[in-house]
């Protein structure tokens, strides 16, 4: 005689999680509006039959009430379902995924565009579930199914997700999350294109000097790895985009936030001495403007800041084909800048032999210089 009482569960197949997934994230709308609208209706039902404020208000109260509940429920469904979703994608730390399911359910939520609603539904998931999603996003697109990376094409396929990933910056109790999902993405050549080819790419040189730090951060780290991932991509959208962009960067370089203008500072020495770079940074230093705003930020109270514009200076004073009016400007200022260099020291380390060398030498290609 059998006493077992209680029959094991079934694990759900690949195409039952992508599936619970689906019907879950659907419900946060269907579920939850549906039934809050049915309340609507027999709130206003009421309101025609009783003339009391008193008896409508506590209808509103309890309307209020149990649409959060709705809500609550929708979201615990979808955290347990995410819960499953990375236990199969990652196993459950007594034993490793099976890479057959994993590739099942990398398929499953392509075809069934679950990653669409992985991504809108971010603003409303709980934290346990953002928690989740996060870890799972990596594995999601960087698994392949039969050598495809089937994730990466669904969101090639759909690029406005991405726009929607750097628009949640605007959200700081998602942007973090997103920072880390945007930067997955970032790793993949096609989808960094899109982002930089896109119109919300500017919107990064205002995320970068948001008041949160936190997320102000967060924002430079996405957009230095824009700049620096894939060089040979960089190259061509800054030489096709040449003008606009360093605009915009201009104002990070002059903007009244010493932090913005310190970062911002290293990220240019970054890209604009990559070798990929170099016909990029040759026209750079051909434009006064771009010489006065190095000049400017070699007379910055940040010893910091002093140093990493002289890296960018040098080039200019270096250059054997300066334009007449670069000459012109550097002679003018010849006095100041002689002094501003005799000055400037990189404090004590590895670097300093070569530090001097290279100011003895632009110092030396100043003082040529004559009005």
């Amino acid at each position: 005689m059998s006493f077992s009482f209680f029959k094991a569960l079934r694990p759900k197949t690949p195409q039952e999680v992508a599936k619970s997934i689906k019907e879950s994230l659907v419900a946060l709308d269907t579920k939850t509006v549906s039934e809050v609208k049915a309340l609507e209706k027999s709130c206003e039902t009421f309101g025609t039959l009783s003339h009391s404020e008193d008896c409508l208000l506590e209808v509103h109260s309890q309307l209020y009430c149990l649409s959060l509940g709705f809500l609550s429920e929708a979201l615990e469904e979808v955290e347990k379902n995410f819960a499953t979703m990375r236990t199969m994608l990652s196993g459950d730390g007594e034993s490793e995924p099976n890479l057959d399911q994993v590739s099942q359910l990398v398929d499953e939520i392509c075809k069934e565009d679950v990653l669409t609603l992985l991504i809108h539904k971010l603003p409303i998931l709980g934290w346990e579930a953002r928690k989740d999603l996060v870890h799972c996003w990596s594995i999601l697109l960087k698994h392949k199914v039969e050598s495809n990376s089937c994730c990466v094409e669904y969101i090639e396929q759909h690029a406005e997700l991405l726009d929607f990933l750097v628009v949640c910056y605007d959200n700081k109790d998602i942007a973090l999350s997103c920072g880390i999902m945007l930067r997955e993405c970032i790793k993949f050549p096609s989808l960094a294109r899109y982002i930089l080819e896109s119109a919300s790419f500017v919107l990064f040189f205002k995320f970068v000097e948001l008041p949160n730090f936190d997320v102000a951060s967060d924002a430079f780290s996405t957009f230095k790895d824009l700049l620096t991932k894939h060089v040979n991509v960089v190259s061509e959208f800054l030489t096709a985009h040449y003008d606009e962009f360093f605009d915009l960067y201009e104002r990070l370089l002059t903007s009244p936030n010493y932090v913005t203008r310190r970062q911002s500072l290293k990220l240019l020495s970054d890209f604009l001495l990559e070798s990929p770079n170099s016909q990029i940074m040759k026209r750079y230093i051909l434009e006064v403007r771009y010489l006065k705003v190095m000049m400017t930020l070699l007379r910055d109270s940040s010893k910091n800041i002093q140093i990493s514009a002289f890296h960018i200076f040098k080039v200019f004073v270096a250059n054997p084909h300066k334009p007449r009016e670069v000459k012109l400007i550097l002679a003018k200022n010849q006095e100041k800048l002689l002094e501003l260099l005799h000055n400037l020291s990189p404090g004590k380390g590895s670097e300093d032999e070569q530090f001097e060398e290279e100011k003895e030498f632009i110092i030396k290609e100043i003082e040529r210089l004559s009005c």
